[in-house]
């Protein structure tokens, strides 16, 4: 296991998430690694420092000093090889955004020299709030690695966004980052494209479909596990990324997302396209809305910019290109003639007719097709799982090519 050894700081704040932090701390340990616990006052009300000592066989500290000692806050910020905070309360990340420093979670973190893990828990409109956003690209601008919250159940009772990563995910997260052997992507860039696109029909009107973005930000994420420095191409979507080698470009239209991409392939050796483009928009855009005059509106649409056409055209030797395919009929034969009319070395398909896939849910179906004529058909499972596995058969595809 890759934590074998590493020195571990755990900082715990004041979320009911905590009670889940001695077996985080025991997994910990069970991997290798030597855990020191802070705890603040908050988070004191919700896990015992006991019950952290116990399993981290380390006094909890909780205080820059005891009355008769001090607890060196810079010394722990040097010992470390990581440090993560984990609940991070809203309140606590307001003080990591703006460098506040009243407690000594806040101390060891202004003084770490190691990678800062940051694993937000909070309830969903908390989470959601135009300032915990802010903090949130604050903090991840400093360099800090964001584990991201989970869709399910919390604490007020409600299923939604703000959950805290379950600390088997946390674990692995910081696993991966220390395993060099999990790092197969390392001075790789990759471009990746996700989420809907919005073509305008006048300022208030738009035609879009029902992408989320949940699938291709898996995949920019899971290259980023990779050691990728990823490019993604997002279209309007409430999702995000704060993965710290994902760098997010927003975009509205088809043909915005088609010059980024364009503009960003050529630097690229991996390009996945996930979004899903409009194949139409209005000839013509109205600069005032369009008033309600007559029982039948008719309104002239044009191609969009095929991007995957496109890429597949400019396509050279050590660039792989992976596009995908949703389809509601014939989809086998839909997705192999568009694997070879676009020059892409592999279609990830979509069937909407399978249950629990397509837009906007949490798990996906998909069935890999490859210009070798192999199918692979990946079971249901969370897009993260079927991200990863698409993450796989690339780097099949490049080592069958000798160019990873």
């Amino acid at each position: 296991m890759s934590l074998q050894g590493k020195k571990i700081v755990l900082a715990v704040t004041g979320s009911i998430a905590a009670y889940k932090t001695p077996h985080f701390v025991r997994l910990l340990v069970k991997a290798g690694a030597d855990v020191k616990v802070l705890i603040t006052d908050a988070a004191a009300q919700f896990v015992s420092p006991l019950s952290l000592a116990t399993v981290s066989k380390h006094p909890v500290l909780a205080n820059v000093n005891d009355g008769a000692t001090w607890n060196n806050h810079v010394e722990l910020g040097l010992w470390a090889d990581a440090m993560i905070i984990a609940p991070c309360s809203a309140n606590t990340l307001g003080k990591l955004a703006n460098g506040l420093c009243d407690n000594l979670v806040c101390a060891v973190y202004l003084s770490a020299r190691c990678p800062v893990f940051i694993a937000p828990a909070m309830d969903e409109d908390m989470w959601l709030h135009p300032s915990t956003r802010a903090n949130m690209s604050k903090v991840r601008g400093f360099g800090n690695h964001i584990i991201p919250v989970v869709h399910g159940e919390l604490a007020s009772g409600l299923i939604g966004e703000g959950r805290m990563a379950e600390p088997e995910d946390m674990v692995a997260h910081l696993g991966g980052f220390f395993s060099e052997e999990n790092k197969q992507l390392k001075g790789i860039k990759a471009l990746v494209t996700a989420g809907p696109t919005y073509e305008r029909i006048d300022p208030v009107r738009f035609i879009g479909n029902f992408s989320s973005g949940k699938m291709g930000i898996a995949i920019a994420e899971a290259l980023a596990d990779r050691g990728a420095q990823v490019t993604l191409v997002l279209g309007p979507s409430h999702e995000h990324t704060y993965h710290s080698q994902v760098k997010t470009i927003g975009v509205e239209s088809a043909h915005e997302m088609y010059e980024a991409s364009m503009a960003a392939f050529k630097d690229t050796q991996i390009a996945v396209l996930a979004a899903a483009v409009a194949d139409y928009r209005p000839a013509m855009q109205a600069t005032e809305k369009i008033k309600k005059k007559e029982t039948e509106l008719t309104i002239a649409l044009t191609k969009t910019d095929d991007i995957l056409a496109s890429l597949g055209k400019i396509k050279q030797p050590g660039q792989t290109l992976v596009g995908f395919a949703l389809e509601t009929n014939d989809e086998l034969a839909h997705a192999a003639e568009k694997l070879k009319a676009k020059n892409a070395d592999m279609i990830a398909l979509n069937s909407l007719r399978d249950a629990g896939a397509g837009f906007a849910h949490n798990t996906n179906k998909i069935t890999l097709l490859k210009r070798s004529g192999v199918h692979v058909a990946l079971p249901l499972q969370s897009k993260k799982d079927a991200a990863a596995s698409i993450v796989d058969h690339i780097l099949e595809l490049r080592h069958a090519e000798k160019i990873a």
